[in-house]
């Protein structure tokens, strides 16, 4: 199988030459009745800490199905260690950050529920499997850790001070983010607020935090999820592994 087109999943447990693994009800459906593999083909795996692993199937039943990993295929390379912390949003857009997110390389995905978020409800467990597919999916070797929702005002309190907090201030007070960005380094995280924007309350604490960056994506007002995706790119071309 071509390095373009292979197979690749996460398990949740070490990896090395010799071993076998157990895949999921879910992993062993996907492989055996969606992808239709059989006995001997090859499989990719990672654990998000050993490296990337060959693997064959060596068993195959209606619910189950072994794995016997082979050689190592690629050592293991860490995510930069970039933190995006975003205002719930609606499911969907939710969603679509998560994915997209883990897509960019966000070491971790926080959901923040701050004054004017316009919702609280999440399925935990849904993010962690969005995350996961996402990671498979895009070559990544480790999976983001996606937090459970938290008040902004607790987030902050329990802030570590060596990791610059950059947040996107919508009254354009902020420095431009490639400006913000020319002297950046890890450990970093970006904070975006829900639509509408932070309160003034909120606004008055971030800009009082000795640890907080305000910055600007611009002119134009993006959509919440927008705005996420856009200042992790940005990130990335200038401090993440784009370079």
């Amino acid at each position: 199988m071509s390095k373009k087109n292979r197979i690749r999943m996460y398990v949740n447990q070490p990896l090395q030459s010799g071993m076998t693994v157990s895949c999921s009800a879910e992993q062993a459906h996907y492989l055996t009745n969606v992808l239709r593999l059989q006995l001997d083909d090859e499989v990719f795996v990672f654990n998000g800490q050993d490296g990337e692993f060959k693997a064959v199937i060596t068993q195959v039943s209606k619910k189950n199905c072994t794995l016997q990993i082979k050689e190592l295929f690629l050592p293991f390379a860490a995510s930069p260690d970039v933190w995006l912390l975003f205002a719930l949003l609606k499911k969907d857009n939710t969603d679509l950050v998560v994915v997209k997110a883990t897509e960019l390389g966000a070491s971790r995905l926080c959901p923040v529920i701050t004054e004017f978020t316009n919702t609280v409800n999440v399925r935990q467990q849904r993010l962690n499997l969005l995350a996961t597919e996402a990671a498979e999916q895009s070559r990544r070797q480790d999976v983001p850790q996606v937090d459970e929702p938290i008040e902004l005002k607790t987030l902050l309190t329990d802030w570590p001070p060596n990791r610059t907090l950059f947040y996107l201030d919508e009254t354009g007070q902020g420095k431009p983010v490639m400006q913000a960005l020319q002297n950046a380094s890890v450990p970093a995280a970006f904070l975006i607020g829900p639509e509408g924007g932070f309160s003034q309350k909120e606004l008055e604490i971030l800009k009082n935090c000795p640890y907080t960056v305000s910055v600007t994506l611009g002119k134009r007002i993006l959509r919440a999820e927008t705005a996420a995706l856009a200042a992790l790119a940005c990130w990335q071309a200038m401090c993440g592994d784009w370079l």
